[in-house]
């Protein structure tokens, strides 16, 4: 490609782009152009679609259900960040250490990562089953009685997000791993020529210059927690009495059981805002960080 130039380099690159663009219009741009029209239409795919401008916009910020699904969302990323977060990082702290078989480990952990959302939300169903769940089986056993998971309108979110914490360990654990190896050794020489213990030479060494990967992860996982759906749709399908109904979740609703497309398009979009707004405020966070470092 070296020797092209000009129009001839310029008309092979457009040749081996072709095919990613393609893809990306037919699935990507597309689609959420396409949600974007029909938005603004009274469409509940059986009848022709009638322009209502912004009224579907309207309808979705001044319905209740809207708040009390994003505020369901929001109270699934509170619950799962930290979790997820001091979860991963405790098996990347671990796994970074020299041990025999930390590569069959590090395997195992990330095992989840790559298993289908239906087959972990099942098996953590049965497992925080209220009747013959595992989970409180072994409680019993304490002489706790354990709640009704997924059946309690107070624990229901609860079980989503141990459910999907277990299931993103892998993930985070690989981001803290890479972003713990990248910590130069002679750092924490010169702090242990200092005098700095364990503890200390966590705080003021691991876990600043781990700042780009945690705020990654937690971009990451915001961005992930506001798109949650999988696992709600699996273990509690919204319920109980809508405790566990979230954005997406909630447009699922609206698109193929309540046939109102044009409003479920409107709250999509609604989400999207949402999430850019606070991936821009995550992005400029992290530039701080970085060029404070």
């Amino acid at each position: 490609m070296n020797t092209l130039r000009g129009p001839r380099k310029a008309a092979l690159l457009a040749l081996l782009l072709a095919p990613s663009l393609v893809l990306i219009l037919a699935f990507v741009l597309g689609p959420m152009f396409g949600s974007l029209w029909i938005s603004f239409h009274d469409w509940n795919l059986l009848k022709p679609m009638r322009w209502t401008g912004l009224a579907n916009y309207r309808d979705v910020l001044s319905d209740p259900a809207t708040w009390k699904a994003f505020r369901h969302t929001l109270l699934y990323v509170v619950g799962y960040l930290p979790l997820v977060y001091v979860g991963g990082l405790l098996i990347a702290l671990g796994l970074n250490r020299a041990m025999r078989g930390r590569n069959l480990l590090r395997g195992i952990y990330f095992l989840p990562v790559v298993t289908s959302w239906v087959v972990v939300a099942l098996v953590w169903k049965w497992i925080l089953n209220p009747e013959s769940g595992a989970f409180n089986t072994v409680l019993g056993w304490f002489g706790i009685h354990g709640p009704g998971w997924w059946t309690d309108p107070d624990w229901a979110m609860a079980s989503v997000v141990l459910a999907s914490a277990w299931k993103d360990l892998g993930f985070v654990m690989v981001i803290l791993l890479a972003g713990l190896q990248a910590i130069p050794q002679a750092v924490y020489e010169a702090a242990m020529i200092d005098g700095a213990g364990s503890w200390h030479r966590f705080r003021y060494v691991t876990f600043p210059l781990l700042a780009p990967s945690t705020l990654f992860v937690v971009m990451i996982s915001v961005i992930n927690g506001f798109q949650v759906f999988d696992q709600v749709f699996v273990m509690t399908g919204g319920g109980p009495a809508g405790a566990t109904t979230t954005v997406v979740s909630a447009v699922y609703d609206d698109s193929f059981r309540y046939g109102r497309i044009g409003y479920a398009s409107a709250l999509s979009w609604v989400l999207f805002v949402v999430i850019l707004l606070v991936s821009l405020a995550q992005s400029r966070l992290q530039r701080k960080v970085v060029d404070a470092q």
